[in-house]
């Protein structure tokens, strides 16, 4: 399993590696019951703290794509297409709310949102 981290991204590095395992699942290159490295071994392969890891772990186990075993870690859970699906729309839900009052704050009209939403699209 690759995991790139970048300690100059804004995003958090337990959310980097939430969002890389998270991904390599949905893309199917982590299957179904595919046991996952243990945290202090991935918190080592990657130089950060077990508590980043436990962080992403927790999250991911949170969200439903993977169960811990006490004693024997954690693993890939079955991906349910549409749990995902809720999960990403409540995602885009709260991301596009906060861009909508930014916009409204700003005197920015529903035409020129959607057009900018519209060229990121693309």
């Amino acid at each position: 399993m690759k995991i790139i981290i970048s300690n100059s991204s804004e995003v958090p590095i337990y959310e980097q590696i939430k969002n890389q395992i998270k991904n390599l699942i949905i893309i199917g290159e982590l299957s179904e019951d595919e046991h996952l490295p243990g945290m202090r071994s991935l918190a080592k392969d990657l130089k950060v703290s077990v508590i980043t890891t436990k962080r992403a772990y927790n999250d991911l186990e949170a969200e439903g794509f993977i169960y811990t075993v006490s004693g024997k870690g954690s693993f890939v859970n079955k991906l349910n297409s549409k749990f995902v699906k809720e999960k990403s729309l409540d995602k885009i839900e709260g991301i596009l709310k906060e861009g909508v009052i930014v916009a409204k704050s700003s005197g920015i009209c529903y035409e020129e949102v959607v057009k900018l939403l519209e060229n990121l699209w693309r």
